[in-house]
């Protein structure tokens, strides 16, 4: 979705769920044409089996080739790299994991998530090492990189400084229990919305995504949200648009499409009106 700013990509994480049969995909509708289908009604969708489990070049070829053209994946790193003490010893994993084929998604690949355990603690030097492993680019595919830390001692300013530097973005949560840190430390935004509740056909009630909507266009726009939490409030953004991950992630995550429909919905909305 285009802003006057940046881009915007909304989506939900994985594309296969049983529930969803009946509820967002058509009880009748081949598991074959799935992601053909999540693709029509969404712009992006971050895959989480990568997490899991290695793919081949082929299988993300024949993903790249389902979807139309303008959507993006966000791909989650692998757990080999992140779930271990030393991170700045991960750098053959890492190549392992884009031996693996992920830029056969070409244009259609967007950020990679790199995801660490609730456990795993701020550790500036090493946290410092593994950065400096991620590659800018791989098979002439420039690469965007973004990190979910889930431990508070992450909510301090040589984190945001940290990963600033880099030019590396941190995940806005938008959790209960793990820490939300809504800093721009990278040229692109990415946010996990996991606060959905099943009962609501929308996951989110209305007036949470209006919020949302109003956020997501603002960081677009690269300007910063004043009501989410900020490590460096006072810290001043470079000028200029930005792209926007959005994913409705939560628990149940029954009613995350519908969620993810009706933050494009809102948006289209918004930018009719203000046409």
């Amino acid at each position: 979705m285009d802003t006057t700013g940046g881009k915007i990509y909304i989506g939900i994480g994985g594309w296969t769920f049983e529930p969803w049969r009946g509820v967002f995909y058509p009880e009748d509708l081949p598991h074959s044409k799935e992601l053909a289908y999540a693709s029509e009604h969404l712009t992006s969708i971050e895959i989480n089996g990568t997490f899991y489990r290695s793919q081949t070049p082929a299988t993300f070829r024949k993903w790249a080739s389902e979807v139309p053209e303008g959507f993006v994946f966000s791909v989650k790193g692998p757990r080999f790299v992140t779930n271990r003490r030393v991170l700045k010893e991960a750098g053959d994993s890492i190549k392992w994991f884009f031996d693996t084929g992920v830029t056969e998604l070409g244009e259609h690949l967007g950020p990679l998530l790199w995801q660490f355990a609730p456990t795993k603690k701020f550790n500036a030097a090493d946290f410092g090492g593994f950065l400096e492993l991620l590659p800018e680019s791989f098979d002439g595919h420039k690469l965007r990189h973004v990190l979910e830390v889930r431990h508070d001692s992450f909510k301090t300013p040589e984190f945001t400084a940290l990963l600033r530097g880099f030019n590396k973005a941190v995940v806005f949560t938008d959790h209960v229990n793990y820490p939300n840190i809504a800093d721009i430390t990278g040229d692109f935004v990415y946010a996990r919305l996991q606060r959905g509740n099943d009962t609501i056909e929308t996951a989110y009630p209305e007036k949470d995504i209006d919020a949302w909507a109003a956020r997501l266009r603002a960081w677009a726009k690269g300007q910063a949200p004043d009501d989410l939490p900020r490590i460096e409030p006072s810290q001043k953004l470079k000028a200029g648009p930005r792209d926007v991950f959005a994913y409705v992630i939560h628990e149940g995550k029954v009613r995350a499409p519908a969620g993810a429909m009706a933050l494009i919905e809102r948006l289209a909305l918004i930018e009719r009106l203000s046409a």
